[in-house]
């Protein structure tokens, strides 16, 4: 299961002389079958169902590996939390988040791509990336606002 994704884990730890250890395929592993925006607590929560002995600080320290490596990326933060989200074979996107009940509405708009790249070409920039987390109300609590 996710052969691919531990390929390149494999790869970039080779690279910089590092090794593929236990604990790094359990927080890979337990990453991996999260299919959504994930705290460092939601993925110690899922490591730990699959290996007790995982600590905090190793999945702290792996998530940002994954990051380094291109398999994850952060994303949206909730109350100033950090999150992430798969990256490998994920294909961009923003983000839209609801303010009351924290619902993430992912979305790509042409004309937002085309006007970041704008901007970097103003002020002279190579884009590296980017990540743009919108803010506002859902429909459901706008309505239960207005009530």
């Amino acid at each position: 299961m996710h052969r691919e994704e531990r390929a390149v884990l494999e790869r970039y730890l080779k690279e910089r002389g590092l090794k593929m250890t236990a604990a790094r395929e359990t927080v890979l592993e337990a990453f991996l079958g999260l299919e959504t925006h994930v705290t460092v607590d939601d993925i110690l929560e899922a490591a730990r169902a699959l290996d007790p002995g995982i600590g905090q600080a190793t999945v702290f320290r792996t998530m940002k590996l994954f990051a380094d490596a291109g398999l994850a990326r952060e994303a949206c933060r909730d109350d100033g939390g950090r999150q992430y989200e798969h990256a490998w074979r994920h294909a961009h996107h923003d983000h839209l988040t609801c303010v009351d009940c924290g619902k993430v509405v992912e979305f790509v708009d042409p004309a937002i791509e085309k006007a970041q790249e704008a901007v970097y070409r103003r002020y002279g920039f190579t884009s590296s990336g980017h990540r743009l987390e919108l803010f506002g109300r859902c429909p459901d609590c706008s309505k239960k606002r207005s009530r």
